[in-house]
């Protein structure tokens, strides 16, 4: 019982993580934010929601090392380091979306160091992008899954990270059709949510 009960503590954590994590990406609390402090909110929003995600998701991550655990399955030898190998793909994926999309950008300090100018963003399809609409959710799903070894708490883990990454890239569906409209869908019809199709666009410039 006890077991069930911790199970349920881990994944409505990471809920209410996720939650709290969409909640600040949300233009309504951006603008909230922005009318109650200014426009300079605008240079240190990015860099402060990424480091008030990090620092959130510690505690989280801590809770399976923290309770008492059931060990599931382990992946034996030899096909555990095949998992490990497809585990480094999906960081290198991680990697380079990053890279693609703007390391600087990213983490909030090009925002920080350079004040932003009022623009449309760029639709990025190309790269990546061409195969799968959100490849960092694709590669996190990757991750989490083929750890070798899946214990209770972990696995507790897992099913809220799940949850959070697919309703994660459902509120920037919406959020990307809000700012590209026809283009994001005609995107959409071409190129699969979260599981890769290798074949290559031939337009890869979205308008």
């Amino acid at each position: 019982m006890q077991l069930i009960k911790d199970f349920l503590t881990i994944l409505l954590a990471v809920l209410i993580y996720g939650f709290l994590h969409s909640l600040l990406a949300t233009p309504w609390v951006k603008e909230r934010t922005r009318a109650w402090l200014g426009k300079e909110t605008e240079r240190w929003y990015r860099l402060a929601y990424n480091a008030v995600a990090v620092i959130s998701l510690v505690p989280v991550l801590a809770l399976p090392a923290l309770y008492p655990d059931k060990h599931l399955y382990s992946i034996p030898f030899p096909w555990a380091f095949i998992t490990l190998a497809i585990q480094g793909v999906a960081l290198l994926v991680v990697a380079v979306g990053v890279w693609q999309t703007g390391v600087w950008n990213f983490f909030g300090l090009q925002q920080f160091l350079y004040p932003p100018k009022p623009s449309v963003p760029k639709l990025e399809v190309g790269g990546m992008y061409r195969w799968v609409r959100h490849p960092l959710y694709t590669a996190g799903l990757v991750l989490i899954w083929l750890t070798p070894v899946m214990t209770l708490n972990i696995l507790a883990l897992n099913l809220g990270l799940t949850i959070y990454l697919v309703l994660g890239a459902l509120f920037e569906e919406h959020k990307l059709l809000k700012e590209h409209g026809a283009a994001y869908e005609e995107y959409c019809q071409k190129t699969p949510m979260l599981i890769p199709k290798f074949e290559s666009n031939k337009e890869e410039q979205v308008t």
